[in-house]
């Protein structure tokens, strides 16, 4: 008599899960952050909305983690052998070169249609809920500006920075020029835009400044 193996439910929640990410991205990008609702998400994913509702709280809650899912897949497809030393900020030597290099890799990202309609939409929504917002922070952005903070350093050790600098203050020199552009003004965001706003930074936190 032939033996069934009973449904893996973990493998069926975790595709159930991956589809409801893919389909909160796909209809912010399509239709926008406020016209996306979990009923139509639901309906875009093949489940039902109270398996949304039972995971999590609310739509920016359902964005958020497949925002999050989105950027580990994207580790999780680089190069066999890299590891977490390899996506710090590069240190050739040349502290200018190296932050141009991930200010301009920043553009591109904030660029990408993938990303583009969830970072905006994130990032609109963690001001008012300020838990969303503070989960956004803790997960996402304070990563990144510590990549920042450990190649400034590197440059105060090199007596490329002052010693005075505190990194942390720094980093805001230059993400929040590029944040502000791309989220209010309506600005071209652009490569030739984070070169200067390099160059501007850089002439206060040089020791040659």
């Amino acid at each position: 008599m032939a033996s069934h193996k009973a449904p893996d439910s973990s493998r069926r929640s975790d595709r159930s899960r991956r589809a409801i990410h893919d389909a909160a991205l796909a209809l912010v990008g399509e239709i926008g952050y406020g016209r996306t609702t979990i009923e139509g998400i639901a309906a875009r994913a093949g489940v039902g909305k109270q398996t949304i509702y039972r995971w999590w709280p609310s739509k920016a809650a359902v964005l958020l983690e497949a925002y999050l899912d989105l950027q580990n897949r994207s580790a999780e497809q680089a190069p066999e052998g890299t590891d977490e030393a390899e996506y710090a900020i590069a240190d050739t030597g040349d502290l200018a070169a190296d932050l141009k290099a991930v200010l301009r890799a920043t553009v591109d990202e904030l660029n990408d249609p993938v990303t583009e309609a969830p970072t905006r939409a994130l990032a609109a929504e963690g001001i008012i809920d300020p838990e969303l917002g503070a989960e956004f922070a803790e997960k996402l952005l304070e990563p990144q500006i510590g990549l920042y903070v450990t190649r400034l350093r590197a440059a105060q050790r090199a007596g490329q920075v002052r010693d005075d600098i505190d990194p942390r203050v720094a980093v805001e020199l230059l993400i929040a020029p590029l944040t502000h552009r791309w989220l209010i003004s309506g600005l071209p965001l652009t490569h030739e835009y984070a070169d200067a706003i390099v160059d501007l930074a850089l002439r206060g936190l040089s020791t040659d400044a």
